[in-house]
């Protein structure tokens, strides 16, 4: 099957799929974006990503270029044309094309682009044994909480993790504490069971992963905080994993080497995967 792809308001083949060369997202990163997960044909935690959109879009006085009840036609017939059922979809809002100028341009019109694919199955290695990481300088600029497509910094340290064997890069601040991962969410499990995550300020990117993870801890009666953890307290913790839309859940099993608790998955990072897949299958049932 030749994959589709939307583009600022025509489904074409992927790989005749292009943007012009002055879209802002292009030359300036000006622009946004959402990744979703397709289970069983439908649409996780829709809602609050799109929520999550509008809220970006505006920190950046984009327009929206088509209402919501258009997008979710869009990105239903871009999943039905791909024939996804279960995988992602990645939606992309720029600026549009004008002359290069930093500052906003008078007269551009916000471009949107929808794709979809397939998602490979979670490595079962990763799932029953846990990932490694590795911590790094955050470099990133003070407004990670917009979903903009500036990613440079996550992709820089997404590399770095790559080539020390590690799945993922926790990013640290300069006050030492864990901010999140390049495309994850970070989280601990101290020792008398609280389940800790930063808060959702402007230094991370509220994930909707993250939300649903917190509605669960929530509903199965755990405890749990939302603030800072230092790295050596991640590293002291009895339990750690990460989150987000594309990997779901994972146990943290090693931080820069040092294993985390006994360096097994632990019951409470196994029993949130096991309350999430849930959470996903029943959506793709509903």
């Amino acid at each position: 099957m030749t994959r589709v792809a939307y583009v600022d308001g025509q489904y074409l083949p992927h790989h005749a799929a292009a943007v012009h060369i002055e879209d802002r997202g292009y030359q300036f990163a000006d622009g946004v974006y959402e990744v979703m997960g397709v289970v069983g044909g439908f649409l996780l935690d829709e809602e609050p990503h799109l929520i999550r959109l509008a809220r970006s879009l505006a920190e950046l006085q984009i327009a929206a270029p088509i209402s919501n009840a258009a997008l979710r036609v869009v990105m239903r017939e871009v999943i039905r044309r791909n024939g996804v059922n279960d995988g992602i979809v990645y939606v992309q809002i720029t600026r549009g094309i004008a002359a290069r100028d930093h500052a906003f341009p008078k007269a551009a019109r916000p471009v949107l682009v929808v794709t979809s694919r397939r998602r490979r199955p979670a490595d079962p290695h990763a799932v029953a044994d846990g990932v490694a990481v590795i911590t790094i300088p955050d470099i990133r600029w003070q407004r990670c909480d917009i979903k903009s497509v500036a990613l440079l910094p996550n992709v820089l340290g997404k590399q770095r993790a790559r080539e020390a064997g590690a799945f993922e890069a926790w990013q640290v601040d300069a006050a030492g504490e864990v901010s999140e991962g390049t495309s994850t969410n970070a989280w601990i499990v101290t020792s008398d069971t609280t389940v800790v995550t930063r808060q959702a300020d402007s230094a991370i990117l509220n994930g909707i992963t993250r939300l649903a993870i917190l509605d669960i801890i929530r509903r199965e009666g755990y405890g749990f905080a939302e603030r800072p953890f230092s790295v050596a307290e991640a590293k002291s913790a009895r339990e750690a994993f990460l989150t987000s839309t594309v990997v779901e859940l994972l146990p943290v099993v090693r931080i820069d080497g040092a294993p985390v608790g006994n360096g097994q998955p632990g019951p409470l990072s196994r029993k949130l995967r096991e309350c999430y897949l849930a959470h996903a299958s029943a959506a793709g049932a509903a």
